[in-house]
C-alpha cells in the first residue's frame, strides 16, 4: 500500500467474530480491504481477507480460541501491509450507549469506565468489544479511536416508545427500550434520500435488518418513533438463534419445571432459539429454505420468520398513522 496515504480502519466486534474494513482517506473513501476472523472460540477459526488486488486476498486457518488472540492476528496482519502511522483513526462499532451517548465518542479511559459499567446491559457484546478497543490502545497508544454506537439512532424515541411496564424505579437504572442496529437504519435513510430523494425519504418508512440479528423500525420525518427491539438486542423479531419477544411467564415455569437459572435461561432465549429452536436443523435461514419442502420442522420456522415479520410491519403501519411510502430493507 501507498505509504503516503492515510487510512481509516473500521472495527465491528461481535461475541464469535471481528469483521473489518481498511480505507484509504479520500472523497470518496476508498475501501482497500475488507475481512473478518469469524468461528473465535470454536475450532475451524479462519481469516478471510478481501483486497482490491484479488492475488492479495487471502483465507487461512488461525488460532483464535478467545477475543484476544483473534485480535493479535488481525494486528499483526496490518503491521504487514500498512505501516501504523498511516491509519489516521480507527472506528469501533459499539452495541449499547446506554443512555447516555447518542453520538460518535473519543474513546478516552473515562468513556471506557463508562463503557465498563454498561456492561451488564449487553454481556454478550460489549465485553468483547472493549477488549477489541483496550487491545488497540496497548498495541498503538496514541492511534485515535472513535466509538459509534448501535443504540444511538433509537435515541430520542418518542416517551411512549421508550417505556417498559415494569416499576418506574427501574427506569432510574437506564431500563428502557433503546433499540439496536442503529448504524444499519442511519445508512439506509441516507441511501434512501440519495434514491428518491430528500423530501421522499422525510415521509413514513419502514425499514427491516434481516441477518442474523433481525429488527426493524419505524420512520417519520426522518426519524425513529419505534423499533422491534428493546432492552436488550433478544426481544422483537425472531433471529437465528434469539428468541424474540416471549411471554415472560416463562422464567418462572422453566424455574419451576426444570430448576432452569437466569443464567441457562438466558443462554437458551440468545443461542438455542429462533430459528434453530424452532427447526434443529440450522440457524442460517439459506439451510431452512433449501430443506423446508422436504422437512417440516425448516418450514415452520420459515413460516414462523415471515409470520412475525408481517405483524411487525402491520404495527408500524398502524403506528406511523397509515400508508407506509418507503419500505427499505439491509440483509
Amino acid at each position: 500500500m501507498n505509504p503516503t496515504k492515510t487510512f481509516i480502519l473500521t472495527i465491528n466486534g461481535g461475541s464469535s467474530s471481528i469483521k473489518f474494513s481498511l480505507y484509504e482517506a479520500g472523497d470518496p473513501l476508498l475501501r482497500v480491504v475488507k475481512g473478518e476472523i469469524e468461528r473465535i472460540g470454536l475450532p475451524g477459526s479462519i481469516m478471510h481477507i478481501n483486497c482490491l488486488n484479488p492475488e492479495e486476498s487471502i483465507t487461512r486457518s488461525v488460532m483464535a480460541p478467545n477475543q484476544k488472540t483473534a485480535v493479535s492476528e488481525l494486528l499483526d496482519w496490518l503491521e504487514t501491509r500498512i505501516e501504523c502511522k498511516a491509519i489516521g483513526v480507527v472506528g469501533h462499532r459499539v452495541v449499547h450507549g446506554g443512555p447516555k451517548y447518542s453520538t460518535a465518542q473519543r474513546i478516552t479511559p473515562d468513556f471506557i469506565q463508562d463503557l465498563r459499567q454498561l456492561s451488564p446491559f449487553d454481556p454478550d457484546h460489549l465485553p468483547a468489544e472493549l477488549l477489541l478497543i483496550e487491545a488497540f490502545i496497548q498495541r498503538f497508544p496514541n492511534l485515535p479511536q472513535v466509538a459509534c454506537f448501535d443504540t444511538a439512532f433509537h435515541h430520542d424515541l418518542p416517551r411512549v416508545a421508550q417505556l417498559i411496564p415494569i416499576p418506574r424505579r427501574y427506569e432510574k437504572q437506564g431500563v428502557r427500550r433503546y433499540g439496536f442496529h442503529g448504524i444499519s437504519y442511519q445508512f439506509l435513510m441516507e441511501e434512501l434520500a440519495k434514491l428518491t430523494g430528500a423530501k421522499a425519504s422525510q415521509g413514513l418508512v419502514i425499514l427491516a435488518h434481516l441477518g442474523s440479528g433481525a429488527s426493524l423500525a419505524a420512520v417519520k420525518g426522518g426519524k425513529p418513533i419505534d423499533t422491534s427491539m428493546g432492552f436488550t438486542p433478544t426481544s422483537g423479531l425472531p433471529m437465528s438463534t434469539r428468541s424474540g419477544d416471549l411471554d415472560p411467564g416463562l422464567v418462572w415455569y422453566l424455574a419451576s419445571t426444570e430448576k432452569m437459572s437466569a443464567k441457562q435461561f438466558n443462554e437458551m432465549v440468545n443461542f438455542q432459539s429462533g430459528l434453530i429452536g424452532i427447526s434443529e436443523i440450522s440457524s442460517d435461514m439459506r439451510d431452512l429454505l433449501d430443506c423446508e419442502a422436504e422437512d417440516s420442522r425448516a418450514a415452520e420456522a420459515v413460516a414462523y420468520f415471515c409470520y412475525q415479520t408481517k405483524k411487525w410491519i402491520g404495527a408500524f403501519t398502524a403506528a406511523l398513522g397509515g400508508w407506509i411510502h418507503w419500505f427499505s430493507l439491509a440483509a
